[in-house]
């Protein structure tokens, strides 16, 4: 196993214009870079003899609506040689289009879709760039944090259409009885059975 702080030197030292901060957390190198030198630092990872981060473990993406750079994206390699994992993560605007690293890892076409199905993160020269967790219909984002809980649309199976069709989500709300009471002071209705 390749101490980490040599690692992170190793990486400070080659890619010195290109990292904006790097720290060691939980056993782990974490690398900040800006977008646009994504490709040229996952290229380097993977291919220099010191790093050897030939695996893609994941790419993720983190929502933060309040902030003008919405979306954190997240790459996690792993070097088998050298028994290291690195997270690569990088700060984009809602509509930014982020450059594909699938001619540098092919695994990254799958995990690629899965940002773009969630969180609706697009991918320059992707080459199959298409919803790949909900159907081809869908309207929204899941993994957004503004994306409602209940979804916008549910599906079901009509008998009398014999196939499966889509409706607005309707929320009944006259069931819904809340009790914001301590489970400690009993609720109402035990409250006012008692005193009978």
């Amino acid at each position: 196993m390749k101490n980490l702080e040599d690692l992170e030197k190793i990486i400070n030292s080659e890619l010195t214009t290109k990292i904006n901060s790097s720290k060691i957390k939980h056993d782990q190198l974490y690398i900040n870079i800006d977008e646009n030198d994504l490709k040229n630092v996952i290229f380097f990872l993977k291919t220099n003899k010191e790093t050897k981060f030939k695996q893609l473990i994941e790419i993720t993406a983190v929502d933060y609506p309040q902030k003008e750079r919405r979306f954190k994206l997240v790459y996690l390699l792993l070097s088998h040689e050298n028994n290291n994992r690195i997270l690569v993560d990088f700060y984009i605007k809602e509509n930014d289009i982020v450059s594909s690293i699938v001619d540098v890892f092919p695994s990254a076409n799958w995990m690629e879709r899965e940002v773009f199905d969630m969180y609706g993160i697009e991918f320059k020269d992707h080459p199959d760039l298409r919803r790949i967790l909900t159907d081809y219909g869908f309207k929204g984002y899941p993994l957004r944090k503004d994306f409602p809980l209940t979804g916008h649309n549910e599906v079901r199976y009509n008998e009398n259409e014999k196939k499966v069709v889509y409706e607005s989500v309707k929320l009944e709300q006259n069931y819904r009885n809340f009790d914001y009471e301590s489970p400690w002071e009993g609720t109402k209705y035990i409250k006012d059975q008692t005193k009978e």
